[in-house]
């Protein structure tokens, strides 16, 4: 049964059905047609009903939703009650734990130190912007309620597309470009189009996201030998080769590689280590190596050069924003907007699966990343979304409120003013390790074999993405993406079964399903195959079209004209779904038209979600005239669990006596 057309039922479980007992079923329907269920989608609740049934949403337990929320809290779907205010039904109560709030935001700013100065390296900019990005992450993304554990900041996803857009404007139009994007980021949020970024197909954000991980982990490799990367991704993997060589013949270059190939081993393996000790991020672990093998004798690895966090801030001026007229920052300010709010609702879907505490606000925490991105872009930091990393870092933590992720940015602000000095111990070669390893993460090669077993139409929309995105830059590459995933689905909601075969005088061609141009090759096919069968009387069945477009609408018109022209005669059975044209008019001594000859021939589409008996859905006569009579049958699914049943079943679509009634 089609899901546009099923009916809940909340006063019981399994199918059940209702059979017309003359009542009305709901304002301006035919007095014949049965009643539909308490809260049916689309009808007003049935005064004579009572108030004993709870809404549709109510019932829906089994499926992973929420309860009815507490007074307060508006009635409706999770997808509504997710933007509402108040706390998340079955959310923990209670004083805020500010021990372990205080604890979660130290193991944050742990793991955040070290990814916003990598981040900052491999984007391109002074390491000074990373941290002030970190720091506007934590005490203005992280104070507005939008997502409650999700930590926001400079994310490795952008350090590739912030680098080219440095390369190509330079440092100080970064600043316009960021604050640009976050006011966008706001509107989208105001306007309420938060949710409109998970309408996308999870092939091109696989693709996207492993898209932004190859480039990173191969820029990355030439930092991580004390090496200057050649440039674009393409040129990075070609240089490969020669940066093995010259890393292997040169010392210094050695022993900054291999603290880079510690720093990826202990991001994969530092959780495997019993005890304690693999609480502390593996990043501050790494980083602490660095800094004993960078001060022993002889080293000479490069090391991180910090400056004053304030002499850093750079605000954009009139000559920036005179910049504005350039269509390559128009473009930038599009694809940063786009990329930014993907992945930070992408991530804080993500992060909603970790925990059982409130759920995200989509709007509200898109316009909490736009306030963001505009302070950002007022200071010249980096451009900020939701990270993984962190957020994963503050569940594990025990974090259950903002208080954790807010306090993260004030250690980070706390730290580079009060210890710079510690920061220019820190090597590169460390950082770039960390930015490999997130790179790697970001690429994900387990869910290339994993979507080709899932589908592999799939799997082509997000292997072409991935490998755009390589070899072209980011938006071209999620265009392409989006693009594929669109011809995608309109080739399998095209789905066209078109037969032709020959019976007695008449070659008949019969069609049914959804008739759109991407299937006028196979029309065409069947049209020319009935033409050519030499037979007197062609006969075109469309009854079991559901939808037919305007080039196989046209394209039929001209065959039957084509044809009564050349003096064969067509008969066209057609739905209601477009009138074509009167044909050209036939002299009297030409038969009757078919429809004539056989009685009407009903056009009318009709719903077979409504019609229990009928031998045809969709299209054709209406069962019993003008509408469904008292013998219709209605089916309402409800997804309870019967009793006796186990609850783990799937529910089903059935009659109503196949349970009982």
């Amino acid at each position: 049964m089609s899901g546009a057309h099923g009916r809940r039922h909340a006063a019981g479980g399994g199918a059940h059905r209702s059979r017309g007992n003359g009542q009305s079923g709901g304002p301006g329907l035919p007095g014949h047609i049965p009643g539909p269920p308490p809260y049916a989608p689309g009808f007003p609740p049935n005064p004579a009903q009572g108030d004993a049934d709870p809404p549709e949403w109510a019932v829906t337990e089994s499926l992973g939703w929420d309860r009815p929320p507490p007074d307060g809290t508006p009635d409706g779907p999770p997808e509504a009650a997710s933007d509402a205010k108040g706390p998340r039904p079955g959310a923990s109560a209670g004083r805020v734990d500010f021990a372990t709030e205080i604890t979660a935001s130290l193991v944050v700013f742990l793991v955040a130190l070290p990814l916003c100065i990598g981040v900052a390296v491999a984007s391109g900019v002074p390491a000074e912007l990373g941290i002030i990005s970190g720091v506007i992450g934590g005490l203005v993304v992280g104070a507005v309620r939008g997502s409650t554990l999700q930590v926001s900041g400079p994310a490795a996803g952008l350090a590739a597309l912030v680098a080219e857009t440095v390369m190509e404007f330079g440092v100080a139009m970064l600043g316009v470009i960021v604050l640009f994007s976050g006011i966008l980021q706001i509107v989208l949020g105001l306007v309420k189009l938060g949710r409109m970024f998970q309408a996308i197909s999870i092939a091109v954000v696989q693709g996207m996201l492993a898209g932004i991980g190859l480039p990173l982990m191969f820029s990355q490799l030439y930092p991580m030998s004390d090496a200057k990367a050649p440039g674009t991704p393409l040129e990075n993997m070609a240089g490969v080769p020669g940066l093995i060589a010259d890393t292997v013949t040169n010392p210094q270059a050695l022993i900054a590689a291999g603290l880079g190939i510690v720093t990826i081993v202990l991001s994969f393996v530092w959780k495997q280590v019993p005890g304690p000790a693999k609480k502390i991020p593996a990043a501050l672990v790494a980083v602490g190596i660095g800094i004993a093998v960078a001060s022993l004798p002889g080293v000479e690895v490069k090391t991180l050069q910090v400056g004053n966090l304030l002499a850093s801030v750079d605000v954009p001026g009139p000559d920036q924003l005179a910049g504005l007229a350039d269509v390559g920052i128009i473009t930038a300010i599009l694809t940063f907007t786009v990329i930014a709010s993907a992945e930070s609702l992408f991530t804080a879907a993500a992060v909603d699966r970790m925990h059982n505490g409130p759920r995200t606000r989509y709007n509200t925490e898109l316009i909490a990343q736009g306030a963001g991105n505009t302070v950002a872009g007022v200071l010249g930091a980096l451009p900020i979304t939701a990270v993984v990393a962190r957020s994963s870092a503050n569940v594990q933590a025990g974090a259950k409120t903002r208080l954790s992720r807010t306090l993260h940015g004030l250690w980070l602000l706390a730290f580079a003013l009060l210890l710079p000095q510690v920061l220019a111990l820190i090597p590169i070669s460390v950082l770039a390790g960390v930015l490999v390893h997130s790179g790697w993460k970001l690429f994900a090669p387990e869910q290339f074999p994993k979507m080709w077993r899932q589908d592999r139409g799939e799997f082509a929309v997000m292997t072409l993405t991935t490998l755009v995105i390589t070899a072209t830059a980011l938006l071209e590459g999620v265009l392409f993406g989006l693009a594929a995933g669109v011809v995608l689905a309109a080739l399998r909601m095209s789905q066209t079964v078109i037969r032709q075969h020959i019976e007695d005088d008449t070659a008949k061609v019969v069609m049914a399903g959804n008739a759109t141009f991407l299937r006028l090759p196979k029309l065409i096919d069947a049209l020319e195959g009935a033409a050519a069968s030499g037979k007197p009387r062609i006969r075109l069945d469309l009854l079991g079209v559901t939808h037919l477009d305007h080039a196989c609408r046209s394209q039929i018109e001209e065959f039957v004209a084509q044809q009564r022209g050349a003096g064969l005669r067509v008969e066209l059975l057609m739905p209601d779904l477009t009138r074509l044209p009167a044909a050209e008019p036939r002299g009297a001594e030409e038969e009757p038209a078919f429809t004539e000859a056989l009685g009407p021939v009903s056009t009318e589409v009709w719903d077979y979600a409504t019609v229990g008996t009928a031998a045809v859905g969709g299209t054709g006569p209406m069962p019993g005239g003008a509408g469904p009579g008292p013998d219709a049958e209605w089916f309402y699914l409800d997804t309870r669990p019967m009793p006796g049943v186990p609850e783990d079943r799937p529910p089903l679509m059935r009659r109503g006596r196949d349970w009982g009634e």
